[in-house]
């Protein structure tokens, strides 16, 4: 790659003026570059992917669902008798229950797919970016800088929305730059459908990139301004069209004949847009996920339930702490220092320039996002930052080619050894937060980049002309060896990332971390193991469900537990309440009829004694728990439990009390 970046940028300096519109031939080591590229993330992806399981049951059970049912797979239930849908519209589902429907229902074939959407990403990404500088070089340094992106590493081995979120969003940018070149209105309409397929996979996240899209498009196509408009309106036709069908599908499908849509307080996919999925999570209306009910007079220690949302508090700094540091934080500094540097270079150029143009794509995607974010309010997860990977790596990609052209110039050197600077010693400070991991690799990106930086500051010295070619020389090399070392901490961290097994609903980017103790570490992972359904999947209870005849084998709380229930017994489960046991299906009225009309053979609820120390002192109600207390019920709907336990006699597996609901009621 890094020849490859030598031989396709010309030597010397270049006036800022309108790139040509032609992408040269790739030549035959360009093409192996690609192929190197494309080949090895492949490779690396589907390597032993496996190895995460069933990913987040959640989803998992849904895939499970499409792959038996065609209903199922339209509308992305969580069973395939299509009680209730996931939180999300149903794209994902699609790709995940179509492969099982085709391969057999499986840990592989539910992730290989999501690892063949990272290859479509990083092609797109180099695509893109190659398109726009008109060098291969470039669009193959965009391509590595996407596919060592540890979250990248992550979320494309793992069976949530976001890998085809991205893929999706990523599309849409490479035909924005397609459209750019010759103000091609097609090519813009091909945005809004990708775009329009991004928001039935993730709702308004989908669309959060296109501000920066229409915004370039109308400042840089080479067209009238009227013409501008006008694509932008057939762009944004397109994407109704391709997102809006399956929104009036959900209307004119009757109620009664499909699932109920999760997320949504009244049936409708809309409500879910606006509320629960939308700007519910940004103004801070959404419930919280780890959010537990517990009786009068107790509470959870602080900070228990803080794994279902590790995205830490809203501020600019979100994004390069905590979790998020690790995974997402790695070139962002650099990306935006690229952002600023090329507009700068870049300033006196023609509104049409192609180069700019991508620099406005990318950098304005990267600072919307990022800014929307940090600033939201409920339910965020730290791999959500998955979105800005595409732009993080474009936006380097092409402040290094601009550099790159100028590097004989005082601009290209400065610039040069500050772009690689910031990225050595950022990624040396987020290698320091786990300093105990490979001390050598955060020294040497450290050690690596600041000489290069500190050679490329020499090379701005004046020379005699005998020295000049030597000079030049040795600046290539060093902005090569600098920009590969600044990737040097992101590769590490997506290398370690890789094989390790991720499940649940909150994976983690990095190396294997150690086993906390203490009794605050086992309460946690209790608590964890509750809310991803392990405390459900006991042999014997599963082997009751898998006797069952009804439509539904079972009832239980929350839609993870579901999901456990389901992929172990392969039976379909109602899950009550949905994702967090907040939508209000089923009614009590409800979930009496289809007990009635012997559609249901169990109804599950945990019990536990709540510890002493979660006692409130001097609350009514808050005595210290004992023997003889009656346990309490982990539910999310009490009025379906109270119904339950009064009417039917409970057996206990563990703690799950099991009530078999085939005899008539007390």
């Amino acid at each position: 790659m890094a020849a490859t970046l030598i031989a396709t940028a010309p030597t010397g300096s270049v006036a800022p003026t309108s790139s040509p519109t032609a992408l040269p031939p790739a030549r035959p080591v360009e093409r192996l570059g690609l192929t190197v590229l494309l080949l090895g993330t492949g490779i690396a992806y589907l390597w032993h992917i496996t190895v995460n399981g069933m990913g987040n049951n959640f989803y998992a059970g849904a895939a499970w669902a499409g792959s038996r049912d065609w209903k199922a797979l339209l509308f992305g239930s969580l069973d395939p008798s299509n009680f209730i849908t996931v939180d999300k519209p149903p794209v994902s589902q699609w790709v995940m229950g179509l492969s099982g429907q085709l391969f057999g229902f499986s840990s592989a074939s539910m992730l290989i797919p999501q690892a063949l959407m990272a290859v479509g990403a990083v092609w797109l990404t180099y695509g893109a970016v190659a398109r726009a500088t008109r060098s291969r070089g470039a669009g193959l340094l965009a391509g590595v800088a996407l596919a060592v992106t540890p979250v990248v590493a992550l979320m494309f081995r793992f069976n949530n929305p976001d890998a085809v979120l991205v893929l999706l969003m990523t599309a849409g940018g490479y035909c924005t730059i397609r459209a750019l070149e010759r103000a091609n209105g097609r090519w813009l309409m091909m945005a809004g459908v990708a775009l329009g397929f991004a928001f039935l996979a993730k709702l308004l996240e989908g669309l959060m990139v296109l501000p920066a899209l229409s915004v370039t498009y109308l400042i840089v196509a080479p067209t009238t301004l009227r013409n501008r408009l006008w694509h932008l309106v057939g762009a944004a036709a397109a994407l109704i069209v391709s997102a809006g069908w399956y929104v009036l599908l959900t209307v004119l499908w009757p109620e009664s004949s499909r699932p109920y849509l999760a997320g949504s307080t009244d049936n409708s996919f809309m409500d879910s847009v606006l509320g629960y999925n939308g700007f519910g999570r940004f103004l801070g209306h959404t419930p919280a996920t780890g959010k537990i009910d517990l009786p009068s007079g107790y509470r959870t220690p602080p900070g228990l339930l803080q794994s279902f949302n590790d995205f830490g508090s809203p501020g600019i700094g979100r994004l390069f702490t905590g979790e998020s540091g690790f995974e997402i934080s790695w070139l962002v500094p650099g990306a935006l220092l690229a952002f600023v540097v090329v507009l700068v270079s870049r300033w006196r150029a023609p509104r049409t320039d192609q180069i700019r143009g991508a620099a406005l794509v990318f950098g304005l995607w990267l600072i919307t996002m990022g800014g929307a974010f940090s600033a939201m309010k409920a339910i965020e997860h730290s791999y959500y930052t998955l979105t800005l990977a595409p732009a993080a790596a474009a936006m380097v990609a092409v402040g290094v080619h601009e550099l790159w052209l100028r590097r004989d110039e005082l601009l290209g050197k400065l610039g040069a050894a500050a772009l690689i600077l910031v990225m050595g010693l950022w990624a040396f400070v987020v290698l320091q937060r786990n300093s105990d991991w490979l001390p050598w690799v955060h020294w040497t990106v450290a050690g690596v980049t600041m000489v290069a930086a500190l050679g490329l500051l020499v090379t701005a010295i004046p020379v005699k002309a005998g020295w000049r070619v030597a000079r030049t020389r040795a600046t290539a090399i060093l902005v090569v060896v600098g920009v590969l070392a600044g990737l040097g901490g992101s590769t590490a961290y997506a290398a370690a990332t890789l094989p390790q097994a991720h499940v649940g609903r909150s994976p983690q980017v990095g190396p294997a971390k150690p086993v906390e103790t203490g009794i605050a570490a086992l309460i946690h992972r209790q608590t964890q193991n509750f809310a991803d359904g392990g405390a459900f999947t006991n042999p014997q209870l599963v082997t009751m469900l898998m006797s069952s005849t009804t439509r539904w084998s079972a009832a239980v709380d929350r839609g993870s537990i579901a999901a456990a229930l389901e992929l172990a017994s392969q039976t379909p489960v109602i899950a009550i309440g949905g994702f967090a046991a907040e939508d209000p299906v089923p009614t009590l009225e409800e979930f009496q009829k289809i007990v009635a009309d012997h559609e249901l053979t169990y109804y599950l609820v945990q019990e536990m004694q709540l510890p002493a120390s979660w006692k409130v002192g001097g609350q009514p109600g808050a005595s210290t728990p004992s023997d003889s207390e009656k346990p309490w019920q982990v539910t999310g709907k009490p009025e379906i439990a109270e119904w339950v336990s009064h009417h039917y006699t409970a057996t206990h597996i563990g703690n799950i009390a099991v009530y078999d609901l085939t005899p008539h009621p007390n």
